[in-house]
């Protein structure tokens, strides 16, 4: 495991004034960043030029946004609102709603769908062409997390319940789980490869796991310890807010509120580099389309019942990363 210090690391100019709560590069580019942040506002940068290219609002905090294409973002909060932008027109639509706020947005190539959950316990698909929702799936809980997987989809609910949707026939479940981790599921993220996904807790822990039932697949499936400092003796723990994959080598960072950035061969269950030590916790993470750079996004998440003054600034860190910090030290079969 190697500690890198990389110079290649910047800030982006112009950040959000409250905390960030997604980072997400554009399909087919290294240059464009849309970020959703508490501060009722969604943001397009321009990361190679570093600077802020577009901003809408939302009426309250924005809990997550994503691509559709190039030219095209949607997001939503706590104002419950479906949202989108048309970067070439700088039109703004509000889609849809949700009866509760709207947790997550992610945009299904296979269906051409925006999936969107909320605290309502429901999932709803909408066609963006229209744009109008074409489906309402109740989750049976809070829905706090989730990862498109091809035509599938990974959902993570309070009550550490996972469920495996087939996005194209949505009439039935077609897996129902309960977390490996026994605390409160923060993140799930899928493998570029389609075969599982992997998900953390608010404990310092992350699982591995495989879409396929058969028991010699499931044998593989693993979980494991992280984001936790030993300090005189006492081993604090933290909340693993954030996981993103490398697109072509299925490698995955992960981000804890200690403010460290860990890259994992999951296959291998290896650490493969961990960065220095940011200045608060890091709260999403985004590799790009090609895998070169990392989106870090830093934020104070009130983590501690007696916060310091003045809080963290906010701030999101442009990163090229290495075939040597993202690449499996061997090949896998």
């Amino acid at each position: 495991m190697m500690l890198i210090k990389s110079q290649t690391e910047y800030k982006v100019k112009s950040p959000p004034d409250d905390a960030i709560s997604a980072v997400k590069f554009g399909p087919n580019t290294n240059q464009f960043l849309l970020v959703s942040s508490w501060d009722g506002n969604v943001r397009l940068y321009d990361v190679l030029a570093n600077s802020l290219r577009h901003k809408y609002s939302h009426a309250g905090p924005v809990l997550d946004c994503c691509f559709t294409d190039a030219v095209h973002s949607y997001s939503g909060g706590l104002d419950s609102t479906l949202k989108s932008l048309d970067f070439n027109t700088t039109a703004e639509t509000t889609v849809g709603t949700h009866n509760m706020p709207i947790r997550c947005v992610e945009y299904c190539q296979e269906v051409n769908g925006i999936l969107t959950g909320s605290w309502d316990n429901f999932l709803k698909l909408w066609d963006p062409r229209a744009p109008i929702c074409s489906g309402n799936y109740n989750q049976g809980d809070k829905v706090y997390t989730m990862s498109v997987c091809g035509e599938k989809l990974v959902v993570g609910t309070a009550g550490r319940k996972i469920l495996v949707w087939d996005i194209r026939n949505m009439s039935y479940t077609l897996q129902k789980r309960e977390s490996n981790l026994k605390y409160q599921t923060r993140a799930i993220r899928c493998f570029p490869n389609k075969q599982g996904f992997v998900l953390s807790s608010i404990e310092g822990r992350v699982a591995v796991e495989y879409l396929d039932t058969s028991p010699e697949i499931q044998k593989k499936k693993y979980a494991f310890k992280c984001h936790r400092i030993k300090e005189d003796g006492l081993e604090r723990i933290y909340p693993v807010n954030a996981i993103s994959f490398h697109p072509a080598y299925n490698t995955f960072a992960t981000g804890g509120s200690d403010g460290y950035v860990n890259i994992w061969d999951g296959f291998n269950k290896k650490r493969l580099c961990q960065f220095h030590q940011y200045h608060t916790s890091i709260t999403s993470l985004s590799f790009s389309h090609n895998g070169s750079i990392l989106a870090i996004a830093c934020s104070y998440f009130l983590e501690e019942d007696n916060p310091v003054s003045p809080l963290p600034e906010d701030a999101i860190y442009i990163r090229t990363v290495t075939d040597q910090e993202t690449k499996p030290k061997q090949s896998n079969s």
